[in-house]
């Protein structure tokens, strides 16, 4: 059973012969029911001090908490944002890769055809070699023909 400071104030002593000084033990009394109200005030300020600093250490622990989850959120983040960017970089070295193969192969394709063009030229260039030969040759035999067919040539109309 608790003792409050007021069982203490309203507890009464029975009278007997030779007993204690009842002054004395009243007195005594309230001195001790002061003393118990003093620790009793004292003991409700260190359990409110305890449960203020209780709440303070549990808001510090959830500030804890979240500054964790914060802070994995963002090396999550950060975990991501490489990814994605060495993904993006072995993309566009990919893309770039393909779109030098395609310059490549066109130059190649255009190497063939200028070659290709250049033995159709030289071949057009024989070709025309041929004919204007053969046009020259039909020139001269019929300037020999004429010559001859007009007896002698020119050294006669000179002479």
């Amino acid at each position: 059973m608790r003792i409050t400071p007021l069982d203490i104030q309203q507890k009464q002593f029975p009278m007997k012969f030779r007993g204690f000084d009842v002054e004395e033990v009243y007195a005594f009394l309230e001195v001790i029911r002061e003393e118990m109200e003093e620790l009793l005030r004292e003991n409700a300020a260190l359990k409110e001090n305890v449960q203020r600093a209780e709440n303070h250490i549990k808001e510090y622990r959830d500030m804890e908490t979240t500054l964790r989850e914060t802070l994995m959120t963002a090396q999550q983040m950060v975990e991501d944002y490489k990814t994605n960017a060495r993904k993006e970089a072995e993309l566009l070295i990919k893309e770039a890769e393909l779109r030098a193969d395609e310059q490549i192969r066109e130059a190649q394709e255009k190497v063939i055809k200028i070659h290709e063009d250049i033995v159709d030229l030289k071949g057009i260039r024989r070709h025309f070699k041929e004919e204007l030969k053969r046009l020259i040759e039909n020139h001269m035999r019929m300037l020999e023909h004429d010559s001859v067919r007009d007896g002698g040539g020119r050294e006669e109309e000179t002479a």
